[in-house]
């Protein structure tokens, strides 16, 4: 399943989203982004939330995928790389066939799973929410 909606700086966007529609079928289902209630559901309830950029400021969706205790698997670009600390909240991959393989390390091990759930929740906490600036 891709989720996702075509960012408003990204010139490609629209010639993306357009071969992704021609090219999908019943083993690909698409959606669109602008239900918020919809996306949340699946961050929180996906066995791994995957952000393979090869181009990336701060990703919004590693940082709330993190919040909510959903493994992370992004790419090793730009700003990710100041989320996602390798191996201890998440992983970072430059290869299609790194993620591939970070996928199936986490659906088969539950224990790394949670290690890095309850790492990347407490990151987000100290190191991205607004209200950490409060004190």
């Amino acid at each position: 399943m891709l989720l996702g909606n075509i960012a408003v700086d990204d010139p490609e966007g629209t010639k993306v989203y357009d071969s992704l529609m021609a090219a999908r079928d019943e083993r690909m289902i698409i959606l669109s982004k602008e239900d918020t209630a919809l996306v949340n559901a699946l961050q929180r309830r996906a066995a791994v939330v995957l952000q393979k950029s090869i181009r990336e400021s701060f990703g919004l969706t590693v940082a709330e995928a993190m919040w909510k205790g959903t493994p992370v698997i992004g790419g090793n670009v730009g700003g990710i790389r100041y989320q996602i600390k390798d191996g201890s909240d998440g992983f970072l991959v430059s290869s299609i066939e790194e993620a591939a393989d970070r996928i199936v390390q986490l659906i088969n091990d539950e224990t790394l799973c949670r290690d890095l759930e309850q790492k990347a929740k407490q990151k987000v906490k100290n190191h991205f929410l607004l209200t950490r600036l409060l004190e």
